[in-house]
């Protein structure tokens, strides 16, 4: 996905005497090697949006001026540097490294030059994600607002850019554990589980040219069994004189094309498809095109895989996870998504992937995506590396009616962003009771919004202080009955029409001084030393094989990489590190998938 620049619309200005020289990454205890590849010249050039690709855009990333005042504060006009865009500002790639308060303002400032605007086209302002509350404002107006720390937002700019220099504004209000927004594992005292928060723009700001009427959305279906592929085309304007056409390509080669007006499913066959799965991750490319007297106006790229994923009794009757109507057991790393130096934001597209390569290469199919939404590109590198994926949804900030309602409205935008990923498997509701409430509710909403998908209602639930009394309800709604056992392994208990997984376990302690966020504060759910541990995840292992034998359908091993002072990673928190050789590693998981 070549990154074309708007041939009409910007050239972006070095301004303000923002030069490589003013910039430098902040003192932190560890860094990843990939940040010394970071310049304000090269910020995540990549394009951020895999699922919905238009050639021509151009990239905001870099540098910007930055301040920080009272809450109540309406407008600046006095900044106090520089910040590394998109990286948050307390992060040391950011090159600032302050903490915001919930009673401060941050706020944002570029400039941009249009070269030409073009007569009939519009502008799109796009957000990867903000945390949290966000106005945008244009030449001085306001331009729009949203809400959420892990969605991506879009905002038109049309009726306010102008030719020649125009000036793009962000203010940002964050609360991070003092309000009722979902915030994930971030809050302003770090300690234990909870790490240093991620305030402001922390995914990618791009602007791109588009027609008067234009594809802004795509939902994308497989049907395994009926060898079909759905697509629904949503487009942004008056449809009456247009058609959308919708093809799909198999290496280089139409396997199907259909086109229609737009207002209903694409139904497109795909004869004896090749289907997606974490062996052979095959992903068909998808184009649409939209037509005006049958001329092309408009045209993205996306792609799909065609796989299915369902609960099915086994040979003895268990019910077990099956893909593609075989049974695989899910082995599996709760990913947090943190890194030392960009915290919620990966320094590089190739640090984004290597995470997802690596824990592929150690024998692994599965990754819990814990309490984040990733950027795009993160699912983009599952989909095309085979890696399964059980997404959970940040928990709420508390049981008001305010921050279910955020809870809520945010779920729903987090499913419709993610809808089209073939790689996850299973959306994660709740965690260990964290703020738990109307679970067989929401369970069945969510097993209404997308059947497609297994719905995992509580993981953890034997660690909800509130657990209900009675079995039937611990679970109810949900797909599975998932259980949490430190160090571990455990099985989950069997309840008619639910596979059994073990949500979290693990959480081994190794030691490795030079890589550590805090030496003094690391701490693990057990330890062992680095010559001990592969004897010691090995014993593990086989543990776990029994409960598989038992009927287990997955598990998940807390956790892959280190995060701040929570050291019980398979790798230390700078990448640095990998505590078990990889080869080792994948010899002492295989166990699992033996017969």
């Amino acid at each position: 996905m070549k990154r074309i620049v708007l041939s009409l619309t910007c050239l972006l200005h070095a301004y303000y005497g923002m030069t490589q020289e003013q910039w430098k990454l902040q003192p932190v205890s560890v860094t990843t090697r990939w940040a010394k590849q970071v310049t304000p010249q090269n910020v995540l050039p990549e394009y951020p949006r895999p699922q919905l690709v238009r050639s021509k855009w151009t990239n905001l990333n870099g540098l910007w001026e930055y301040a920080i005042t009272d809450s109540t504060v309406a407008s600046v006009t006095k900044y106090d540097g520089q910040i590394l865009v998109p990286y948050p500002l307390e992060s040391a790639l950011s090159g600032v490294k302050r903490s915001l308060q919930p009673d401060q303002k941050l706020w944002y400032r570029r400039e941009v030059t249009i070269a030409d605007k073009k007569p009939g086209m519009r502008y799109l302002l796009h957000f990867g994600a903000v945390d949290y509350s966000t106005v945008v404002i244009c030449n001085g107006k306001e331009a729009g607002r949203h809400k959420g720390g892990f969605q991506e937002f879009t905002v038109e700019v049309t009726a306010l850019l102008q030719k020649g220099n125009n000036t793009i504004g962000v203010a940002v209000l964050d609360p991070t554990d003092k309000g009722n927004n979902p915030k994930g594992k971030q809050v302003l005292n770090p300690r234990g589980i909870m790490y240093t928060p991620t305030s402001g723009i922390w995914q990618t700001v791009w602007l791109e040219e588009v027609p008067e009427v234009f594809v802004s959305k795509l939902k994308i279906l497989p049907d395994v069994d009926k060898q079909l592929l759905q697509v629904w085309v949503t487009a942004d304007g008056k449809m009456d004189k247009y058609q959308a056409e919708v093809s799909v390509w198999a290496d280089g080669k139409e396997v199907s094309k259909q086109t229609g007006n737009g207002d209903a499913a694409f139904l497109l066959p795909i004869a004896n498809p090749h289907l997606w799965s974490p062996q052979n991750p095959f992903l068909y490319d998808v184009q649409v095109r939209l037509l005006k007297n049958g001329k092309p106006v408009d045209e993205v790229k996306s792609y799909a895989g065609m796989r299915k994923v369902e609960i099915k009794k086994d040979a003895e009757g268990q019910e077990r996870i099956f893909l593609n109507n075989q049974y695989v057991f899910q082995l599996g790393v709760l990913d947090q998504g943190f890194w030392p130096d960009g915290l919620f934001t990966a320094p590089t597209d190739e640090a984004l992937a290597w995470d997802v390569v690596t824990i592929k290469s150690m024998g692994f199919n599965t990754i819990r995506k814990h309490i984040k939404i990733e950027p795009a590109r993160w699912y983009y590198h599952c989909d095309k590396l085979g890696m399964l994926v059980w997404q959970d949804m940040p928990y709420p900030a508390n049981v008001s009616d305010e921050a279910k309602n955020e809870f809520e409205r945010e779920n729903n935008e987090n499913i419709a962003q993610l809808y089209n990923y073939p790689c996850i498997v299973s959306w994660v509701l709740f965690n260990e009771g964290w703020n738990r409430y109307d679970q067989e509710r929401l369970t069945g909403w969510m097993k209404r919004k997308d059947p497609s998908r297994i719905i995992n209602g509580h993981s953890g639930e034997n660690y909800d202080k509130n657990s209900p009394a009675n079995p039937d309800e611990k679970w109810i709604n949900s797909d599975l009955t998932d259980v949490h056992v430190y160090p571990g392994p455990g099985q989950a208990p069997q309840l008619p029409g639910k596979a059994r997984v073990l949500g979290e376990w693990g959480g081994v302690r190794v030691a490795t001084p030079g890589h550590q966020w805090n030496g003094e504060k690391s701490w693990g759910y057990i330890e062992t030393t680095a010559a001990s541990f592969a004897t010691k995840y090995s014993f593990m292992m086989r543990h776990l094989k029994l409960f598989e034998e038992e009927g287990l359908s997955a598990a998940i091993y807390t956790q892959p990489f280190d995060v701040e002072i929570e050291e019980n990673g398979l790798v230390t928190y700078d990448r640095e590190v990998i505590k078990i050789p990889v080869d080792k590693m994948k010899e002492i998981n295989s166990i699992l998938f033996k017969k």
